[in-house]
């Protein structure tokens, strides 16, 4: 049995662990695009390594749908060639049931199950926190690359510039606004040339100008123009842009999905900015996704022994087919977790009570032939 156990487990496992391959190369790629494309456009020089460092830090979250999807693929094909090469009728004519020939299958599902918990509730998070620092790391190592000539930079929240051309690392013909919260303007900054260096010590940005002309504005009434006041003209100062609160609009924005599970148990306790609902949602996906390795061993035996098929594209277009029936509920549910009518909590459940109880059917009906 021994040998039995070794080549069943190790069959799904090397086919597993080839689908997960493939799959997350897909998944790293498009997310890599997805998230990327902006910054890479607007900062072409950034380093091969800070590229290669945020496709590692893409993957965790990809292998939380790559993994079940691998494993769900494997079992299609292992399980579809041992019924097509009829593996299976001699095993059974010589005494092994069908749930004797499942235990390794069964048990690497487990061990797949801990391990996609394991992403899920702090591996994944703290990857996405890092990917979202890289993300404004990368936009603002080469600050230059921000500015295009004959368009308006508005990624700052306090700030508005324009930049009439470009020539190298020299900007032209500047506009600089400082906003109130009410996006008026209340101080603008005019000069004939500008050169932009970064100060991440003092995380700011350090803007030298050249003939520059400063206006103030009334704060009560700032679209007054009798109210405004010339300012100093400087032949060349250094104007500093303060870069925290960029950083803290872009990273406050922060996604349920990058919270560990303790940050979303405490969010949840809080009920903080009246989210309370889509964090619960959030909690009980991380479980419920964890168990997508047990829903697809349970429905996948079946269907691979009943197709009794060995090509490996109808095992690939099945596990597509299945796949996408299960992870439609979890998209589903994270499109209305905030509708209450919607129950997006018990929906994120759906998949695995509908799969399980359906495969667990077919998985003893298949035991009883």
């Amino acid at each position: 049995m021994k040998i039995l156990d070794r080549y069943v487990g190790m069959s799904v496992l090397a086919t597993a662990i080839f689908g997960v391959v493939v799959l997350s190369l897909v998944l790293v790629l498009g997310n890599l695009f997805k998230e990327l494309l902006d910054v890479l456009i607007n900062n072409p020089d950034v380093p091969i390594g800070t590229v290669l460092s945020f496709l590692v830090l893409v993957l965790p979250f990809s292998l939380t749908f790559t993994i079940p999807w691998g494993f769900l693929t494997a079992l299609l094909l292992v399980f579809g060639r041992i019924s097509a090469d009829n593996e299976l009728i001699a095993l059974r004519a010589n005494g092994v049931s069908i749930p004797r020939i499942c235990v390794p299958v069964f048990l690497l599902a487990i061990v797949l199950t801990a391990i996609c918990f394991w992403i899920n509730i702090e591996i994944a998070p703290r990857a996405e926190q890092r990917m979202t620092r890289a993300i404004v790391d990368i936009a603002t190592s080469n600050p230059a690359a921000l500015f295009r000539p004959d368009e308006v930079v508005d990624q700052f929240p306090d700030r508005r510039i324009y930049v009439g051309g470009k020539d190298g690392d020299t900007l032209k013909n500047l506009i600089v606004f400082e906003i109130n919260e009410g996006s008026e303007p209340t101080k603008m900054v005019y000069a004939k040339e500008g050169i932009l260096t970064s100060d991440p010590e003092n995380a700011r940005l350090l803007l030298k100008l050249f003939d520059a002309r400063f206006e103030q504005r009334d704060e009560e009434d700032p679209r007054n123009i009798a109210k405004i006041r010339q300012g100093i003209v400087l032949a060349e100062g250094v104007f500093p842009i303060s870069l925290k609160e960029f950083y803290n609009e872009y990273l406050s924005g922060r996604r349920l999905s990058s919270y560990t599970l303790t940050e979303l148990m405490e969010f949840i306790r809080q009920g903080a900015d009246g989210k309370a609902q889509e964090a619960g949602v959030e909690f009980n996906k991380r479980f419920s996704a964890s168990l997508a390795c047990v829903a697809f061993a349970l429905i996948a035996i079946p269907l691979g022994v009943t197709t009794h098929r060995k090509e490996t594209s109808v095992g690939f277009a099945l596990s597509l087919v299945v796949a996408f029936t299960y992870f439609f509920f979890i998209i589903m549910a994270d499109t209305f977790r905030g509708n209450a009518a919607a129950h997006p909590s018990l929906l994120i459940w759906m998949p695995n009570i509908i799969f399980m109880t359906l495969g667990g059917f077919l998985f003893w009906r298949l035991s009883k032939k």
